[in-house]
Order: structure tokens, then C-alpha cells, then sequence
């Protein structure tokens, strides 16, 4: 008659028995005997509640589920000519996307003689990364691509309330970045009037 190594309903370890008299002290406790190492040399089999433990199992897997935010990547596209509400309500929904937790990737689109102003744009994203400081971070500054102008914000992690004192930010605000890019862009101008 085989054999199997059995532990009880109380994890308790019984020691090696006949299968009959696992399966007769299961059916004493009126729970279920388990295989749960068959590969071992006696088989292991425990006494459980075979029902009770696979809910449980489902409601961990639903909890991981319900705790798991996949982060995507919303949409916010401008033009230079935006008028001043307009960009007020693209703002209001960016500033949605990134309290959920969303990231935004502000896509600037340029045509014809706008191409020509591209310093006008540069103020744009730096004004809209100013005002969204609050609830997000620079991700990737903004960049000019062919006939258009990206920057993408990340969620902000850790608010300044949360952050440890005497500890500074190791990432350049948006002021920082943009201010550099702009003062580059006057430079130049004023290279060239000269």
C-alpha cells in the first residue's frame, strides 16, 4: 500500500502513514487531504479545507489587482495660436491625468510661418510645466521633433510636506531648464542683430 508523508490540520507534522489512514483522518476532520509536494519521495499531503483555502487564494489575487495602477501615457495637444481658456482647460485636464496618477506628454503641432516661433512655444511649455508643478515633474523637457514640440510630466512622487528636511531635489525644476533654453535663445538673437 503506498505511502505519504502527512501534516495535519494544525500543521502539525504526523510522520509517514498509508494513504487509507490519511484519507480516514481527513474524513474524521471533515476537511479534504491535499497533495501538495508530489514530487518528493514519500509524497507530502496535508488535511485542509481545500474550498476555503482556493477562496482565499482568489481574494489575495483580487487585492493584488485592485492595488496595481498601470501608468499610461494621456494626450495633451497644443498649438501656438491657443487662446487663453483654451489652454486653461487643457491644463484643468492634464492637472486630472496627472492626480490620477497618469503621465502627460503635451504635444505642441506647428504650422507654416509658426514654425518661425519657436521661442513662443519654448515660454508655453515652460509656463505650463510652472503651473503644474504642484502635481507633477518633468519627465522629458521639451524637444523639437520635424512640425512639432514634446514634453512629457510625470506624476510628482513625494510633495515638498513629504520630503525629509536639509534634503534638496537632485532634479532641475522647470524653471531651471527652460530659463537656460530661453536666455540660449535671446543670445543668439542678439548675436545675429549685431
Amino acid at each position: 500500500m503506498p505511502q505519504v508523508r502527512l501534516i495535519d490540520q494544525d500543521n502539525q507534522q504526523v510522520g509517514v502513514v498509508d494513504v487509507a489512514e490519511a484519507q480516514h483522518r481527513a474524513n474524521q476532520a471533515g476537511l479534504d487531504l491535499v497533495e501538495v509536494a508530489p514530487g518528493s519521495s514519500p509524497p507530502v499531503c496535508r488535511i485542509m479545507d481545500y474550498g476555503k483555502w482556493k477562496y482565499d487564494q482568489k481574494k489575495k489575487e483580487h487585492k493584488a489587482k485592485v492595488k496595481q495602477h498601470n501608468v499610461t501615457i494621456k494626450e495633451v495637444r497644443l498649438r501656438p495660436k491657443i487662446e487663453e481658456h483654451d489652454r486653461e482647460v487643457k491644463l484643468k485636464k492634464a492637472r486630472e491625468f496627472l492626480e490620477k496618477g497618469n503621465k502627460v506628454q503635451f504635444v505642441m503641432l506647428f504650422r507654416g510661418r509658426e514654425m518661425a516661433h519657436m521661442d513662443m512655444a519654448l515660454e508655453m511649455m515652460n509656463e505650463i510645466s510652472i503651473s503644474l508643478e504642484d502635481c507633477g515633474k518633468i519627465e522629458s523637457p521639451a524637444k523639437r521633433m520635424g512640425r512639432r514640440m514634446n514634453m512629457v510630466m510625470a506624476p510628482a512622487g513625494k510633495t515638498a510636506k513629504d520630503k525629509p528636511a536639509g534634503k534638496e531635489a537632485t532634479t532641475p525644476s522647470a524653471t531651471a531648464i527652460f530659463g537656460q533654453k530661453l536666455n540660449l535663445k535671446e543670445s543668439d538673437a542678439k548675436s545675429e542683430n549685431t
